[in-house]
Order: structure tokens, then sequence, then C-alpha cells
């Protein structure tokens, strides 16, 4: 995190958006805590306190200012770049896990104790873990307020507080107003299904730090969609998701300066989780004018970032269904992949009732692929066994590839695996673990496009070439996809630029 007073003074004055999500700016002598790119005339020096994390101005007493909604900013992009412990605790307290099972449940995922993590994540962020946590739901209980018509006490379930006063209390404290008066300030969009429907529909913004290049990133989301799961209508990347309270229904869809998400819920208390991996399914809180300035400093790969700034790494709502089908995608095609992946998950996907129709099912367990009969599995016997091997160590928990893993730990333990190698580690590595030094060495695509622009593309002499682009490679790795005439770089419509 930005503890440089004078570089974080710089970027308050100058209103620098870029900024938004690393710091924020307290005001001592109104109590208000703002994003950097606030427009409001920049406060003095001396009246300032720049806090890491907007729980800790709330932890210091500060509510959020009313203007620049420092709230409503993109999250911090250094989750996204680290490994360590305290990056690893981020990515699941946004995720739900303290709300879900407690800073003892943190501790238990982290393999650490609870004043360990305690200690570290407050000395970073000047804040604990639950605290973090509370922000969280206050952040997710002011979209609520404002964007559906939700009763207030949904929103408080939905919003992850344990009680209707607890609520109240945090929504005063951070905002400097009750619930109600929240809602009747604002006005209320169309949110909510009609009584009696089976899900929650609701209707909520994204943000993101521009640019945005949308071609590739829903064009690699599209063009690898198995049907049932995922699919592309009307200029809305739609896919299933398997969430800690049942099953749930997302729809992206790319806008000016933000990305509009509908939500269907079975249960509202998932909605921060499902909005958590959208975000990290479409990379949305990486620093992207950050990556390409490095990239950039590449005289062969300057032309290709200046055409396309903002390129993101296509991710996955669910690191164990992005590694089976890796597997699945080994050695074929991008259609044939489709067609093994939706063979499964007619078999063994929990089936759904899409209030729109085209979607079917979940991706099926790991523990149902593990036990997947050869008639559902019609590939080769080697590749057989390393799917059925990869479904057992995630079903018994022996691999871990979710957002909270250990890298260097899960990439040998991927590379242990019979039938598991570089391809297949690395593209977990970089869709599911959010490495964004992940690179693709052995990639077909990726090979092609380092020797049509000259650079050496096999063996050592290619690891080498690439140094340079460290630690962003995996940024890397999609604009030189992006050089090819593949389908996983272009929308299957015509798509309004987003910048």
């Amino acid at each position: 995190m930005l503890t440089d007073s004078q570089t974080c003074m710089t970027a308050v004055r100058s209103r620098d958006a870029r900024f938004d999500g690393w710091f924020v700016t307290g005001v001592r002598t109104t109590g208000i805590y703002c994003r950097p790119s606030c427009p409001a005339t920049p406060p003095k020096a001396r009246n300032i306190t720049f806090y890491p994390s907007a729980a800790a101005a709330q932890a210091a007493g500060f509510r959020a200012c009313k203007r620049c909604r420092p709230d409503a900013s993109p999250g911090s992009p250094e989750w996204n770049v680290r490994a360590d412990l305290v990056a690893r605790a981020m990515r699941l307290i946004a995720d739900g896990v303290v709300d879900r099972e407690g800073v003892d449940g943190l501790s238990r995922r982290l393999g650490y104790s609870t004043r360990q993590i305690e200690r570290q994540i407050r000395a970073e962020l000047g804040a604990s873990p639950l605290a973090l946590a509370r922000a969280q739901r206050a952040q997710t209980a002011r979209v609520l307020i404002e964007t559906t018509t939700l009763p207030l006490t949904q929103v408080a379930h939905a919003s992850g507080f344990g009680s209707i006063r607890s609520f109240n209390d945090t929504v005063r404290a951070v905002f400097a107003m009750a619930p109600r008066e929240l809602r009747s300030k604002t006005g209320l969009s169309a949110g909510h299904t009609s009584a009696g429907s089976a899900w929650h529909h609701l209707h909520l913004r994204l943000p993101f730090r521009r640019p945005l290049r949308v071609d590739n990133l829903f064009g690699h989301l599209v063009a690898t969609a198995v049907p049932g799961v995922e699919e592309w209508r009307e200029g809305a990347y739609r896919r299933t998701l398997q969430l800690p309270h049942g099953p749930g229904i997302v729809a992206l869809r790319p806008d000016d300066g933000f990305i509009a998400a509908r939500v269907w819920l079975r249960e509202l208390a998932d909605l921060p989780v499902a909005i958590s991996r959208s975000r990290w399914l479409l990379d949305l809180d990486a620093d992207p004018e950050a990556v390409d300035a490095h990239l950039s400093d590449d005289p062969v790969l300057a032309p290709m970032i200046a055409g396309a700034p903002g390129r993101r790494v296509p991710r996955t709502v669910d690191g164990a269904e992005l590694a089976l089908r890796l597997v699945l995608g080994q050695q074929i095609s991008t259609r044939a992949a489709r067609t093994h992946a939706a063979r499964l998950v007619e078999a063994y996907g929990e089936p759904i009732d899409d209030p729109e129709g085209g979607l079917t099912a979940t991706f099926p367990d790991a523990s149902r692929i593990a036990t997947a009969s050869d008639r559902t599995l019609a590939m080769p016997q080697s590749r057989r066994a390393t799917l059925r091997g990869l479904a057992a160590a995630l079903a018994d928990g022996e691999l871990d590839v979710s957002t909270s893993a250990d890298w260097a730990e899960t990439r040998r333990n991927l590379l242990a695996l019979p039938g598991i190698g570089p391809w297949t580690v690395e593209g977990v590595a970089m869709r599911a673990l959010g490495d964004p030094d992940a690179f693709l060495a052995t990639d077909l695509g990726v090979r092609q496009a380092m020797s049509r622009l000259g650079i050496p593309d096999r063996g050592r002499a290619a690891l080498a070439a690439t140094e340079p682009w460290r630690p962003w490679r995996a940024y890397a790795v999609q604009h030189l996809w992006a050089s090819g005439p593949h389908e996983i770089n272009q929308l299957p419509e015509p798509a309004r630029k987003v910048s």
C-alpha cells in the first residue's frame, strides 16, 4: 500500500483517479474520508491523514464523503499482484470468509495463527480483519439501499450483518445517515423480483480503473463458454455460479465507465461473494496504466499496447472448475474442449432454472468428475486418468487452486500429478490463482506470436526474452494472443469501446 505522504498528496492535488483504491484521505477538520480523485477542493496538507484502507479511516472515526463515494471505488490492485499472507487474507475477506466463518475460519484456511494474521493485517492496513469485513458489508449495504427496492431488513441480511441494530449503527457511522435517510435521498431503480419468485434479482454497477479493453476479455470467456453454464446474450456474458448458500446467475455487460451486472440469487447473503467473484473474473481491480507503462518499455510490445491499452486477464469464478477445464482442453481445439465440458455438465451438473432461459446447470463438483463414467469421458485413456486424478485431489482438499492459495505450493502440487505439465500449471496460475507473472511459454498461440514478432519462442532463450516483462507477463500473454486471428480475441457482435 502507498505510505509515502508526498506521493499521496500529489495524487490528491491532481485528483488522480489512478490512485483510487490505493489509499483514502481523512480530513480531520470535517471528519470525512475521500478517494484521491475527490472533486472537492483539496484540503490543506496539515489537515490530512492518509489511511491505507477505508476500514482504517472508519476505525479512526471518519465517515465516507457523499460526493466522491470512496466506498464505491475499485479495490486495491495490490491484492492481485502479491502472494504473501496479507494479500491471501484480503482475497479471502473479499470472498466473505470472515462473514461466514469468522477470523478463526480465516486462520484455518491460511494455516497461520489468528494472532499472527491479526498482527500482520493491522500493521499493513491499519484495521483488523473484522473491521475490513465490516467496511465491505457497509459498501454492499449502500449499493443495495440505493439501487434496489429490497426491504431494509433484507438489505441487512444480504450485506452480511448479524442484526438490524448492527446494520443501522454501521451505516449511520460510515455514511452519517440512517439507512432510511440514505434511501429517501438517493432514489431507487427497479431491482427486485416479483413476489413468489424463487430468485432475488438485482442490478448493480461494478467500477474499474480505466482504460478497459473488452474484446479479448469478454471474447475469451465467450469463445470458451461451456453450453448450459455460460452464454453470450444481448451484449452480456451470462453464467451460473455455485455460491456458499446456493446457486446463482450473473450477467455482465461492458458499459461506459462501469460493468453493468445483473445478479440472480437464491439467497441474498451470497451477494457480496457474487460481486467479488465477478470482479475477479474480469480482473476489475487491476491497475492498467501501471501494467501498460511497464510493458511499453519493450519496443516490441509497445506498439501493441499503444493500440489496445487496458487489456485484462480473463479469470474464473471457480478455480477447481478452471483447472478441470484446462485438462479437458489439453492438446485439442477450443470447440472440442467445450464439447467435452458440455457432456460433463449434462451428466453431472446441478440443474438450475434460469429465469431468462439458456442456462441449465452449474459446473459439476470435482467429486462428481472424479467418479465419472468412461461414457461421459470420451477422450484418450491417459487424459481421462489425468482428469480423474486432478478431480480427486481437488475433492479431497489435497490441492488448493483458490484465490487464496500459495502460488508456489500450488504449482508444485499440480506438477506432481500425472499428466499435468507446464501449460496447465501456468494456465491455473494465471486465471485461477491470479499470478500476474504467470507465463504460458509452451502455448502454441504464444509461441506463434513471439515468432512473428522476432522473439525467440522456445526454451531458455524464450524465457530470457520475457524477463523484462516481469512481473506482468500474464498481461503480455493477452497482447500476444490478441495478435492472432483466434476467436478468443473477438466478441460475437460489435461491442462499444470502454475507456
